[in-house]
């Protein structure tokens, strides 16, 4: 276990030597998560914002419980989406995962 702990280190009297030796790991940890995590999660979430700004009626899309339809009405907060032909059901907006292209529901 010696390569892990230098022997300088291990012998001294006192371990708060370095002030440093604590505060420099634990920033190089936030700085890795802020890019591993946090700043791609950041960016979904716009990308997803954007995407339900744009929402409009005649869109195909999919849902996040897996429901491949096409969007009648688009209010603030909900859209009303056709499962099939007389079949609608409201949704929340924000339950929309992806905007898929054109013909997408007629193909299935």
């Amino acid at each position: 276990m010696n390569f892990l702990i230098s022997n300088a280190q291990a012998q001294s009297s006192s371990p708060a030597a370095d002030p440093f030796g604590f505060l420099l790991p634990m920033a190089a940890i936030f700085i890795v998560f802020y890019f591993l995590l946090i700043r791609p999660q950041q960016k979904r979430q716009k990308a997803h914002a954007a995407l339900l700004q744009a929402l409009s009626a005649g869109d195909e899309v999919t849902t996040t419980g897996g429901l491949l339809s096409k969007v009648t009405a688009v209010s603030e907060h909900y859209a009303t989406l056709e499962i099939s032909e007389g079949v609608e059901v409201k949704i929340q907006k924000s339950s929309v995962s992806a905007i898929v292209p054109k013909g997408t529901v007629d193909a299935a």
